[in-house]
């Protein structure tokens, strides 16, 4: 398996799903083909479900240090890739929707996913015109538009797939049709993990930051948290083949990117400015009586006693730009499931009273590994993939995951807080 992830990071693999070796394992039943484009778009139809092989249900993994690759693959330079466009025309067979390239035409570096997610489009309203109208009822106040501190919103880990991210946030009204901010005062948070195994990570940060500045101009916000994966691939990138001390060996930030789903496409697009804004972006926060966080895990306490302290102590390592101290961080930012064995509601609590909130909120772990729901199967022996229909609460309450697992056919989440009880 090892050899094979590297092959598909290093862009020599055939242009079907792979198993990656990562932080968790691949269900068997996402290892699909990826469907042709349609050349002559048609009006968009049902879609069904793609079919997937047998598999038997899996245990979800234990936690785990990040994946030590014996060596990195040399990389190819590659020219950097078109944008994504916000929205696609409907297609009565569309491809995955994070994918943009024709049919053989896939650039080096990119190890698609074949997706089952519909396109969502939302129809116009009609409006008739009368001679004598009636006073207009109230209408109902538009996202973000009233007074004060605008509702709180939080995404989960998105991993590149941008098109999801976008019919995801037009979906609560968030931004409209050209993906633009229509929120107002809305706070959105996103709980990081931008790239990395899905087909468009820097566009997806190009977008974070656009919706940035749009939504400060509206007197909302659209703020960030780090995730493990931003510090991976700003080890790649600062690092490459340097080694390192992982506590198991010589390891490499570069050879640990591509095992985990690096995508040569984004580190070719990777900017200054793309640097600088991961690289500043703060590790936890509290809103709303919310502590928002990335990781499932109890090591930020490892960084300082208050919220201040953390975001302070992790910018002054990524400052500090020592490999091995970078190599600790997303190390410890990678550990998982603090809050979903027996003592996960203690851990909660601890975080809880140390930096603040009622509830925790992360992404990091997807909701499926997080219920022991990896696949199923039917009757008549066919698999099927997890079913995500929103955030996940546990830990008595006080824990709420976010990720659902959109890199392994699940759903991208936007959630408003506090969730309806």
């Amino acid at each position: 398996m090892v050899e094979g992830s590297m092959t598909q990071g290093a862009g020599q693999g055939p242009v079907v799903r792979t198993a990656t070796l990562r932080d968790f394992r691949v269900p068997p039943y996402a290892q699909v083909p990826v469907q042709g484009h349609s050349e002559h778009p048609q009006p968009q139809q049902p879609r069904q479900p793609a079919p997937r092989h047998p598999a038997q249900p899996q245990q979800p993994p234990q936690a785990s240090e990040p994946r030590v690759p014996q060596q990195a693959h040399p990389h190819q330079a590659q020219p950097p890739l078109p944008p994504v466009p916000a929205s696609q025309p409907p297609a009565a067979h569309l491809p995955h929707p994070g994918n943009v390239f024709p049919d053989d035409e896939y650039p080096d570096g990119y190890t698609p996913t074949e997706r089952d997610l519909p396109v969502i489009n939302r129809g116009d309203t009609l409006q008739v015109s009368v001679t004598a109208p009636p006073d207009p009822a109230p209408a109902e106040p538009l996202v973000g538009q009233g007074p004060g501190p605008g509702p709180l919103y939080v995404v989960g880990d998105v991993h590149g797939y941008l098109d999801e991210l976008l019919v995801a946030l037009r979906e609560q009204g968030l931004v409209d049709a050209d993906g633009r901010w229509a929120a107002g005062n809305t706070r959105l948070w996103f709980l990081g993990d931008f790239t990395d195994r899905g087909p468009d990570g820097i566009g997806v940060i190009d977008l974070v930051m656009r919706l940035s500045a749009e939504a400060a101009a509206a007197g909302g916000y659209c703020k960030a948290l780090m995730g493990n994966h931003e510090l991976l691939l700003l080890g790649a990138k600062r690092f490459g083949d340097t080694p390192v001390n992982s506590g198991a060996g010589t390891a490499t930030f570069q050879a640990a990117w591509l095992l985990n789903g690096g995508q040569k496409s984004d580190m070719d697009r990777l900017q200054d400015v793309h640097l600088q804004w991961m690289s500043r972006l703060d590790a936890i926060v509290e809103q709303d009586d919310h502590l928002l966080l990335h990781s499932d895990t109890t090591a930020y306490l490892e960084y300082g006693d208050t919220i201040e302290d953390v975001n302070d102590t992790v910018h002054e390592i990524l400052t500090r730009n020592d490999a091995d101290e970078c190599w600790d961080l997303f190390r410890k930012f990678t550990k998982r499931f603090a809050f979903r064995d027996e003592g996960g509601a203690n851990a909660a609590r601890e975080l809880l009273a140390t930096y603040g909130g009622r509830r925790v909120v992360h992404g990091h772990s997807p909701i499926p590994y997080l219920l022991g729901e990896v696949g199923t199967e039917d009757a008549d022996g066919e698999s099927t993939g997890p079913v995500v229909e929103g955030p996940h609460v546990y830990a008595d309450g006080l824990a709420i995951a976010m990720d659902g697992g959109v890199t392994m056919a699940g759903k991208l989440l936007v959630q408003q807080l506090p969730l309806p009880h």
